[in-house]
């Protein structure tokens, strides 16, 4: 199944410029405003009320001050809850983002959803071999596929990894930026729906890497809506598709996102799929991550 109506979102308390993240992440910028956190709290709020308005079930769970985690916002990168009642747990990049596992999460989500089994992978942080999530891969559950763009967030040896423990199969390749810089996370680049795909073709340079990225998307019958280095720029491939609890499809991205799209691309994703926007601005600015970021899907069965 590649949508769900459950959504985790974790409401920050202390968010700010990460500089631990900024070394590898060309989509952060440090926003010299004072009110960042407070600026953030606002956006998350009303991003989650207009989920719930929308009929998707999210569990909110409010972020600690101590220990200090100021991108706690992107859940989807520590942890991922699967419908066979796994969790899996994996290896980050920045020391700071780490203390985001924090036991109060995870007794939240078992509050309404089985988990059976967890899938720990922090080990692998040791050896600096890290992925990162949701963010590192992008996932077609209903292929069991895993998206990768190789990256100092996301590591070959870590994914394969991922793959002997769930059996998927994964497509790993190389994308950058418009600056040749390497793309931090794959789902900025790349959103995977039901019936179509959104990416950012031209980020990958090398030929037979797009062909293999394109021949894999192809096999599943889903139709590429390519956009372009300045709307992924503007966090167009950060979107995530979910459904609300009257099985309605809905397509999740930032108002920027939505905002940089054409009418023609606007019109195309509708045909699939009601898109929900939301202003994340300061989120954007700051955290270099936006809507898809901010959400952690579960799949685990419900309590």
């Amino acid at each position: 199944m590649q949508n769900t109506s459950h959504l985790l979102m974790i409401r920050p308390v202390k968010f700010s410029f990460n500089e631990q993240t900024a070394v590898n992440n060309a989509f952060q910028q440090n926003d010299t405003n004072n009110n960042v956190a407070e600026m953030a709290a606002r956006e998350f709020d009303a991003f989650a009320q207009k989920l719930q308005d929308n009929g998707v079930d999210v569990t909110i769970v409010e972020d600690t001050p101590e220990p200090y985690t100021p991108d706690s916002i992107f859940p989807n990168n520590w942890i991922s809850f699967h419908e066979d009642g796994n969790i899996i747990l994996y290896p980050m990049f920045a020391v700071n983002r780490r203390a985001e596992r924090k036991p109060h999460v995870l007794k939240a989500i078992e509050k309404k959803f089985r988990i059976q089994n967890k899938i720990d992978l922090t080990a692998l942080e040791a050896n600096h071999q890290f992925l990162e999530g949701t963010g590192s891969m992008v996932l077609d559950r209903d292929h069991k596929i895993a998206y990768a763009c190789l990256s100092p967030r996301t590591h070959m040896s870590a994914l394969n990894n991922f793959a002997e423990k769930t059996g998927f199969t994964t497509v790993a390749f190389h994308a950058n930026d418009r600056n040749g810089l390497p793309i931090y996370h794959t789902n900025v680049m790349m959103c995977v729906a039901d019936q179509f795909v959104v990416i950012c073709m031209e980020s990958i340079t090398d030929e037979n890497e797009k062909k293999l990225v394109r021949d894999a998307i192809q096999k599943t019958n889903k139709s590429i809506i390519p956009i372009s280095f300045h709307q992924m720029q503007h966090f167009a491939g950060n979107m995530l598709q979910v459904q609300n609890n009257r099985g309605e499809k809905l397509l999740i991205m930032s108002t920027q996102a939505y905002e940089s799209l054409t009418a023609d691309q606007i019109k195309t994703l509708e045909n699939y799929n009601r898109i929900i926007h939301s202003g994340l601005n300061t989120i954007e600015t700051n955290g270099g991550g936006s809507a898809r970021c901010m959400l952690a899907e579960v799949f685990l069965p419900v309590q």
